[in-house]
């Protein structure tokens, strides 16, 4: 896979500058821009043509969920992954409303903000645990009459615990952990689980395990 390109939008100068530097040198990244605003979002995606985005979630003027919907307005392919301080619920859901890829803290360690933007490039959808939780209470728990019941997709054990895992906030990399299997065999078992859920992202598998009492 060729380098992933990279755009960071982020107001606190300092913290601009030192997330810029130790994205510019991290292996297979290239970061082609950094700003303290997403007003002008749109526009930065069409000229520089990024990858993944990092957006911060509180910019002033300009809020980063904002940002998000001009990202995903002029280049719905590039995926974006949201910075919080905080987990917020009502934030969380805005965001994936929105069309966010991802939501991690800030304090997220910088190995495992690496690991988000290569696990968003793949396709997935990092969270971290206690975002995760966060999504867990926005979907109907099972039972809830707001969807007319589906047939239950023929999903094998192995994917079913692989699911379950991926509810609980689970990364690529702690699956594997996990289940002693590698990555690239997580990443098959996950495509023929969005294939058996007719989804696209690792958002809307948790969604329907949520809603169907899958897990």
């Amino acid at each position: 896979m060729p380098p992933t390109r990279l755009i960071l939008y982020e107001d606190n100068a300092g913290l601009r500058a030192s997330l810029g530097q130790f994205l510019a040198g991290a292996p297979g990244l290239v970061l082609v821009g950094k700003f303290e605003s997403c007003a002008q979002a749109g526009a930065d995606v069409r000229r520089l043509r990024p990858d993944v985005v990092l957006m911060d979630i509180d910019m002033p003027g300009c809020s980063g969920i904002e940002g998000l919907r001009q990202v995903k307005a002029v280049a719905p392919a590039t995926s974006v992954v949201m910075l919080t301080v905080f987990d917020d619920n009502d934030r969380v859901f805005e965001a994936i409303c929105a069309g966010a890829d991802g939501y991690l803290l800030k304090k997220t360690p910088p190995a495992r903000l690496l690991e988000a933007i290569a696990e968003v490039r793949a396709g997935g959808a990092p969270l971290t645990p206690a975002v995760a939780r966060q999504v867990l209470r926005l979907f109907p728990r099972p039972g809830a009459p707001a969807h007319p019941p589906r047939p239950a997709p023929d999903l094998s054990a192995r994917e079913l615990e692989i699911l379950g895992l991926l509810v609980e906030g689970y990364s690529y990399k702690m699956v594997a952990d996990k289940c002693f299997i590698s990555l690239d065999t997580v990443r098959s078992h996950i495509k023929k689980i969005y294939e058996k859920l007719h989804v696209r992202s690792a958002t809307a598998a948790v969604s329907r395990a949520l809603r169907d009492g899958l897990t």
